[in-house]
């Protein structure tokens, strides 16, 4: 069975994409820590991160940096923090979490409740900031 997150690339499944390549995709977490918390995601399904095979692995990383500049220019934070956890979704994946405090990379805190329309035009912002980049 497809992870939810084959489900999104997929099209089968709506996301609030900020970025897509090739071979990853970019979208805005419907559960943020922050506003602008985005998960990066390789198009490829594999659980674990550490299991993709090294191409897909540098490419993603490298995505999840240009992507993370396109979030700084939108959301005022002083760091993106980076996460992987991967228990939530059987599909690896990178959270950039807009930070101003160590606090707010917390997966304990109760998470955001930001409306879809707030969360469109964020997304739209993000992508094309991304794109400015690229």
């Amino acid at each position: 069975m497809a992870s939810i997150f084959t489900r999104i690339i997929n099209g089968e499944i709506p996301c609030h994409k900020v970025a897509e390549m090739e071979h990853c995709i970019a979208f805005l977490d419907i559960s943020p820590l922050t506003k602008g918390h985005t998960l990066v995601v390789p198009k490829q399904e594999v659980d674990r991160l550490f299991d993709l095979d090294d191409e897909t692995y540098v490419r993603l990383q490298l995505f999840a940096k240009d992507v993370s500049r396109a979030i700084e220019k939108v959301v005022d934070c002083k760091r993106i923090g980076v996460a992987v956890i991967g228990l939530e979704v059987p599909h690896a994946h990178i959270h950039l979490i807009p930070i101003r405090t160590m606090g707010d990379m917390n997966f304990a805190n109760a998470k955001l409740q930001i409306s879809n329309e707030e969360l469109a035009g964020l997304a739209a912002a993000i992508q094309e900031a991304f794109n400015a980049l690229i």
